[in-house]
């Protein structure tokens, strides 16, 4: 959503309004517009996310052992070490759909992705795709060792009570998510603005981003769009963690393992 001006009428009133307006003026494929950045690295992303976790996991761990049972201060470190490998792969991606998407029907500067790249690379060279990297930072490394340690400390909750299962993988993920993003939103929010503000809007990078939101806008702007957010993270964090789990079982089954572990991440 773009941002608020002071002295003008927000473009939308809430999440359905927007989803009603986009959906009207741009069609249904709207609400997916400048996705393709962001799909053609979300395996990657995830594959390097949990590959960061497992080496913090052996990093963090008093013996050097990843399949240690750490305590939660450990799990943290470990999951926000994950948050490290994400945000350097992230940043480009996250920078061209959030220009994608703020751009307006028949006022288009970019015909995609491939356009944003070429435009922000000549104006700016590499520095310019990476521009909100420590924001980036500042979101993930906190709202991926949360991620991490509420789903392993909900897993090692379950075993105890003998309660394992598809429904207890899917609640876990899906908690997982909802609590990295109630985390991460302020953040991102941040990030979002200063990745689609003009060059040269806010010298000081997220702490000019910080006042001027907090000096129009309060800081209940730091939750905008909390509602489908919310909506989207629990059923896509439960698919993810399910899918990991699946995918840790067939490994097994084509290479058995000497001893079985929840997350086992190499």
């Amino acid at each position: 959503m773009p941002p608020v001006q002071l002295g003008k009428i927000p473009i939308y009133n809430g999440a359905w309004d927007c989803a009603v307006k986009t959906v009207k003026k741009e069609g249904f494929f709207g609400l997916y517009k400048g996705m393709a950045a962001p799909i053609t690295g979300v395996a990657p992303i995830f594959a390097i996310s949990f590959l960061g976790f497992g080496l913090g996991k052996k990093v963090f761990s008093s013996t050097g052992d990843k399949k240690e049972n750490l305590t939660p201060s450990r799990l943290f470190c470990a999951g926000a070490f994950s948050g490290i490998f994400t945000a350097i792969i992230m940043v480009p991606g996250e920078r061209i759909k959030c220009i994608l998407q703020v751009q307006e029907i028949g006022n288009q500067k970019y015909d995609g992705p491939i356009s944003v790249i070429k435009n922000l690379y000549t104006e700016g060279g590499i520095r310019s795709l990476y521009k909100g990297t420590c924001a980036t930072l500042l979101r993930d490394i906190p709202a991926c060792g949360v991620y991490f340690t509420t789903y392993e400390l909900l897993v090692r909750y379950q075993k105890n009570n003998n309660s394992e299962g598809l429904i207890n993988t899917i609640f876990a993920g899906g908690m997982a998510g909802i609590l990295n993003w109630l985390i991460a939103m302020p953040a991102d929010v941040l990030k979002s603005r200063l990745q689609i503000a003009p060059e040269g809007m806010y010298p000081r990078g997220i702490r000019d981003v910080f006042a001027k939101l907090y000096r129009e806008e309060g800081l209940k702007a730091l939750y905008a769009g909390v509602t489908p957010v919310m909506l989207r993270a629990f059923p896509a964090n439960a698919a993810c963690f399910l899918g990991v789990e699946f995918g840790l079982k067939g490994l097994d089954f084509i290479f058995p393992p000497k001893k079985n572990n929840s997350l086992e991440i190499n």
